[in-house]
């Protein structure tokens, strides 16, 4: 390959890269948003779909119904997940017409149907007033989140550039079913939080008594992560980072979650909902998709084969995977 075309072929890495990120950013705010929806009860204030109180128009169903909090949340929550729609939909297109590896241009597809089965869900929550399916629909957003995070990081040189970030020994293989088990239970905890909050009867105590178990379990699960990469692979900064940013977003999560848990016993039933109550759940949940991003990020480097237990190369490796369709000399 020549240096103009590997630099083309870079570009193009890099451009795809970018818009990954910004999708994820996008689903993010979609996270975010969808969590004001929920915090302040507007799940139902257009209670028709596809359409919005009879309107077919997406950018405009009622006259200044951004003024409206509840018309604001609910549609503002409609409007961004088109767009986060859209997205997903050209990534797709973009990765199926330029990646070279078979199994990313099925995962870009994949991304289509989660996307638009997340929508669908989300039409039926409010055709069908399903306190259910909102719970349903919360964990599904989850996981395409993480299906878009795993997506950006196949794009990044660390991950294209290299086979394994870890030797072969047993210190590996604990560190990786520690990974494991970590994002199962970061999982486990986001389904625990969704049915909390879409219990419908106000706090449950079985399901606020399940997630604070829950959490304690995370915590420890986190904790061996992080010391297992430290104690036996700190010369190893992909992971040595991975350990850091998950302790980090473990750690402000607990916080957020203890704040959060708190309030709802006790301020709310006292004073009601409040804009601080509204932030600090939706911080929470926010908080926890990013920390459920991070595992996945920590788990698939950890994951890969490494050289020793492969003929791929190593880490340090210089060697590339394919170059982009359409690059090649």
């Amino acid at each position: 390959m020549s240096t103009a075309t590997s630099s083309s072929s870079d570009l193009h890495w890099a451009w795809r890269r970018r818009f990954s990120w910004l999708t994820v950013f996008t689903t993010v705010l979609l996270i975010s948003w969808g969590g004001v929806v929920t915090s302040i009860g507007a799940g139902m204030a257009f209670p028709d779909w596809p359409t919005s109180l009879g309107s077919y128009n997406l950018l405009n169903p009622v006259d200044e119904w951004w003024a409206v909090p509840a018309y604001l949340a609910e549609h503002g929550h409609r409007l961004i997940a088109s767009l986060v729609g859209m997205m997903t939909v050209v990534l797709a297109g973009w990765t199926w017409w330029s990646d070279p590896r078979a199994w990313m241009r099925k995962l870009g597809v994949a991304a289509v149907v989660l996307v638009v089965a997340q929508g669908i869900l989300g039409g039926l929550r409010v055709l069908w007033v399903s306190i259910d399916l909102a719970a349903v629909h919360a964990c599904v957003a989850q996981l395409f989140f993480a299906l878009l995070v795993a997506m950006t990081l196949f794009t990044t040189e660390t991950w294209r550039k290299s086979r394994g970030v870890l030797p072969a020994g047993t210190k590996g293989r604990w560190l990786r079913r520690m990974a494991y088990a970590a994002t199962g239970g970061i999982y486990l905890q986001i389904v625990l939080g969704a049915l909390l909050r879409h219990s419908g009867g106000g706090v449950s105590p079985g399901f606020t008594a399940f997630h604070v178990t829950g959490a304690f379990v995370v915590v420890g699960l986190v904790l061996s992560v992080f010391v297992a990469a430290e104690k036996n692979f700190d010369d190893i900064p992909t992971v040595r980072r991975a350990a850091w940013s998950l302790l980090g977003a473990m750690g402000l999560q607990f916080i957020l979650g203890l704040a959060a848990l708190l309030v709802m016993l006790y301020a709310e039933p006292q004073s009601g909902l409040s804009l601080f109550s509204v932030l600090l759940t939706v911080g929470h949940l926010v908080v926890g998709a990013l920390l459920f991003g991070t595992s996945i990020v920590t788990t698939l480097l950890v994951a890969r084969p490494s050289e020793e237990g492969s003929s791929a190369p190593s880490v340090n490796s210089t060697s590339h995977e394919p170059a982009l369709a359409g690059t090649e000399s």
